[in-house]
């Protein structure tokens, strides 16, 4: 399957899930060109930015895995190429 890229944006509400966050993350690290971490204290919220180059179903696998991690909301928006 041809590889897309891809930007998944990461919102972590509750701090317990960092760690789940963080597991998926590193089970797709052979796709993630980078990522930003960007903690918010002022709203205890952590924002995180991943650069992907992946086939898009382990694109929407990871976002889809991400998503069901109860304080987790992500979404990811797809090149076309």
């Amino acid at each position: 399957m041809e590889n897309r890229l891809a930007v998944m944006a990461i919102i972590v509400e509750d701090a317990n899930a960092v760690e789940k966050v963080n597991k998926h993350l590193h089970d797709y690290r052979e796709y993630i060109i980078g990522r930003m971490g960007i903690p918010y204290k002022q709203r205890a919220i952590s924002m995180i930015s991943v650069a992907m180059d992946a086939p898009l179903d382990e694109i929407n696998a990871l976002s889809g895995k991400l998503g069901k991690i109860e304080g987790v909301t992500a979404k990811a928006t797809i090149s076309k190429l």
